[in-house]
């Protein structure tokens, strides 16, 4: 830390409807407390985990700044003035953690740059779930994010992954939008060899979390709808 800025703490959230209790650790949700100041990809789904956090009836006392895909360079930028006079800053994404695959990667960014402290906060992590319980090769894998949602363009990039994959014997982690789970998880079967293990991780951490690791060929005889529930899919050649 430099000068009189404060931290910014990186507080994680559930992946799903859960009561925070269940999967967030007891020193992290005792920690929002000592909050005022809150960076949130969406303020109304960030003010209901933190009332069911144990916030309830403070929340009209806290502020609430927006950082989502839609946030200018020059709107996180102005941010920087959040961290003035030792004021500590919590960053709260969707679900799981903070800036992985989140528009909060920039306010990470923009600490660093200024010498503002970083706090990574314990809790649940979707792809680390997946990867743990996908019985697939954790000593090497790479997160590959969101491919291109055009048909042509996803299964080009499908290809390309299982080849490297196959040459690395590298896990390949993806995610999508729920919408389009059902047409990824469609062009992986029309893609991949029959003999390419793959992982679907549905809902981790829900009651009704459904983890399946099968080949290609399994897959095709036994299908799957995912539909539009949270979704992790990992790949082995």
């Amino acid at each position: 830390m430099t000068g009189n800025k404060g931290r910014l703490y990186l507080v994680p959230s559930p992946l799903g409807d859960n009561d925070p209790s269940e999967v967030i650790p007891a020193p992290v949700l005792k920690s929002l407390e000592g909050f005022r100041t809150f960076v949130v990809e969406e303020v109304r789904t960030a003010r209901r985990y933190l009332s069911r956090a144990g916030l309830k009836g403070r929340i009209d006392t806290l502020e609430f700044f927006e950082l989502n895909e839609h946030t200018d360079a020059a709107t996180v930028e102005g941010y920087l003035r959040l961290f003035d006079d030792g004021n500590d800053v919590a960053l709260i994404s969707e679900a799981g953690l903070p800036a992985v695959a989140d528009p909060g990667a920039q306010l990470v960014a923009l600490a660093h740059r200024n010498s503002i402290e970083v706090v990574p906060c314990v809790g649940p992590s979707s792809l680390m779930l997946a990867l743990m319980a996908s019985g697939l090769n954790g000593q090497s894998f790479a997160f590959c994010g969101y491919i291109p949602a055009k048909t042509d363009e996803r299964r080009s990039r499908l290809r390309t992954l299982e080849k490297v994959s196959g040459q690395l014997r590298q896990t390949q982690i993806l995610i999508e939008t729920p919408y389009r789970n059902d047409a990824l998880f469609t062009d992986i079967l029309s893609v991949c060899n029959p003999s390419t293990r793959v992982c679907i991780a549905v809902n981790i951490t829900m009651p009704d979390a459904c983890i399946r690791t099968k080949t290609v060929a399994q897959w095709k005889k036994e299908g799957l709808t995912i539909g539009k529930r949270p979704c992790v899919f990992l790949i082995l050649a």
